[in-house]
Formats: C-alpha cells, sequence, structure tokens
C-alpha cells in the first residue's frame, strides 16, 4: 500500500531513501518540487534519477483529496469541502484581507466534543486526521489562491489538542524552511480547553499562538454551552492557562462568543476581567453565529458596550468581522458532512 509522502518530515524522507538505497539528499530535492514548485507528479521531478521516480511513484503518493464543493462569500472568503481517501470529508476555509492571506485548518474529520453553538460536532466525531491530511489543506488553498498562505488558523473542524502528535508534526513541517516556512507567531491552535494539550504545548519551545475558547465566565454556564467544561471546569483551565504563560512568557487570547441573554452583559463582562487578572490576556469577541436557531447575537451597542468594559480594565479585546456567514464558513458553521 502507498504511503503519504506528506507525512514524513525531512529528516524522516531523508532516512526513507537511504533506507532504500538511494541519496538521502534527494529528500530535499524532493520537497523543493512539492513545497516551493507545486509540483505534484514524482514524474515530472525532473533532476532525480529515472529509478527514483519510479520507486516514488510506486511506493507514495503527494495528494489524496477529491474537491467535493467551493463556495465563494460576497466578502471574498472561500470554503472548500474535500472528500477524503476512505469517503468522509472535511472543510477549509480561506480568508483574504489586507497584506494577510489566512487558511482555516480542520484537524479531526468530526469533533467529539459537541458545543452547542458549533455545527462541527453536530454529527459526531469520525477519526483525526493524518499529518499528510492536514497538510494538504494547505497545499490545496495555496494553490487555488496563487498566492502564498501566511497565516494558519487550527480552529476548522475537530479540536487540535485531541490530535496533538499530528498537528505538531504537521506544524513543525509547516513551519519549517523545506516546506512553506510559515512563521510560528502566525500560526494560532485554538482548543476548547484540553489540559493536557496546553502543558504539552508548554513545553515545545515553539512560538505559535495558542487561543482557548472559554465563552462563558462561570462553570454552570459553560457547561451549558461546552460539555467538556464537566471534566475541564474554569478554575483548572485558567489555572493551566496561568502555567502555559509562566513557562511561555506568551500571550493567551481566549475566544469568548457572545450570546444575548446568555453571557453577553456587563455582569459577564466583569466576571471575564475577574477571571483573567494578572495573567497577558487577549480576548476576542465572537458574535454568535450558530447554526441553532434558539442563540442570538448581542445588538451592536451591547457587544460594544462589552468591549468597551474590558479596554478599560486594561485587556486588550477586538471584535472578530464576521467573514463568510453566507456561505456557512464563519465562526461555528463548519461540520463534517458524513459521505461514506
Amino acid at each position: 500500500m502507498k504511503q503519504p509522502i506528506l507525512d514524513f518530515n525531512l529528516k524522516e524522507i531523508s532516512f526513507y531513501l537511504k533506507e532504500h538505497k538511494f541519496p538521502a539528499f534527494s529528500g530535499r530535492q524532493i520537497f523543493s518540487w512539492i513545497y516551493k514548485k507545486g509540483i505534484f507528479d514524482f514524474n515530472q521531478m525532473s533532476n532525480l534519477s529515472k529509478q527514483l521516480r519510479g520507486f516514488l511513484d510506486r511506493n507514495l503518493y503527494i495528494l489524496s483529496f477529491v474537491l467535493l464543493e467551493k463556495k465563494v462569500s460576497s466578502d471574498g472568503t472561500q470554503k472548500f469541502v474535500f472528500k477524503l481517501s476512505d469517503g468522509g470529508s472535511i472543510e477549509s476555509v480561506l480568508i483574504p484581507t489586507a497584506g494577510r492571506l489566512s487558511a482555516c485548518i480542520s484537524t479531526q474529520a468530526g469533533c467529539k466534543f459537541a458545543c452547542r453553538f458549533c455545527a462541527s460536532g453536530a454529527l459526531g466525531w469520525r477519526r483525526d486526521l493524518k499529518p499528510s491530511e492536514i497538510i494538504e489543506q494547505v497545499i490545496h488553498l495555496n494553490h487555488v489562491s496563487g498566492k502564498r498562505i501566511n497565516n494558519l488558523i487550527f480552529m476548522g473542524v475537530g479540536e487540535p489538542f485531541d490530535n496533538y502528535e499530528n498537528v505538531l508534526k504537521a506544524i513543525r513541517i509547516l513551519n519549517s524552511a523545506y516546506s512553506f516556512n510559515i512563521g510560528a507567531r502566525k500560526i494560532t491552535i485554538s482548543s476548547c480547553g484540553l489540559l493536557a494539550g496546553i502543558k504539552k504545548l508548554a513545553e515545545e519551545n515553539l512560538q505559535v499562538e495558542l487561543s482557548i475558547s472559554l465563552h462563558a465566565t462561570d462553570n454552570q454556564t459553560r457547561t451549558l454551552l461546552m460539555p467538556v467544561n464537566k471534566q475541564y471546569p474554569i478554575e483548572e483551565l485558567l489555572t493551566a492557562c496561568r502555567s502555559y504563560y509562566k513557562k511561555t512568557k506568551r500571550q493567551v487570547t481566549f475566544e469568548y462568543i457572545l450570546i444575548k441573554g446568555i453571557n453577553s452583559d456587563l455582569k459577564q463582562a466583569r466576571k471575564l476581567v475577574s477571571l483573567l487578572s494578572g495573567l497577558d490576556a487577549k480576548v476576542n469577541l465572537i458574535p454568535v453565529n450558530s447554526f441553532r436557531k434558539e442563540f442570538y447575537a448581542p445588538d451592536k451597542s451591547e457587544a460594544a458596550s462589552f468591549k468597551g468594559l474590558l479596554l478599560k480594565a486594561g485587556i486588550p479585546v477586538t471584535v472578530r468581522r464576521e467573514r463568510g456567514a453566507d456561505i456557512e464558513a464563519a465562526c461555528g458553521q463548519l461540520r463534517l458532512k458524513n459521505l461514506a
């Protein structure tokens, strides 16, 4: 059975070639064709020997996705649905802004954690994505855009820390000079708050951005919105984030979905200020884009008041601009489409 070459880092592909009696340095040549030149057919890699090209073609493959659907939003956002080799599917989003091209990447087919405001867990979890399947999303989006993606957000379908090793391997490959050389500080991992993942990331010596989906200021409300809170309550989550900051000295971003009548009033804003006291934190406010009819975003004045209170307390805060809602590509709208 053929193996995906995108699962290999440079050290691994060099060892693989050497093990099969081919020059180890050819690994760098192969990766240059794939990542730098956008060539995905081994037979077109003209500086490799005929014997090596034949060996690669018999034993490895580069791409495996089938594009099932592409939608383009009125704001320029593009959503892609890819069919996986086992018949499942994932979604990825390309978000152009002034001076930046961002890709929102999925890490699992489906999600186990079933946050009530998010469509990704509606059909459950199917499986983890391999490093190659994570990287292939970036390759396809790069190819479609005709430009280099310079900002990666692991905030698509799935929980990155539930697929920790595969996600981190993909990030290290995408960050490397032989691949796309995407700066670590331009890569964001978003988690619903799996403590083991936060602790492990603190030890990685990798300057990626950590974003935590908080969305509430008390356990009762957070459990209502995010069942994972039963296992990892707010107090333990904030303790892990403080330990992460102490170890890395890196600011933590907290995602906070604003839902009218649930977590968007000034009382909740004051409680959020108290929760984040003493922590180098930034807050990203997100008016809800829920697929559930019972959740509604607050009006602009309520969101502005919430933001203003945080700013007055000295907490950096942004309100995320809605992108791609008309094609179900906004935050909380991506989902698994179970095709098999």
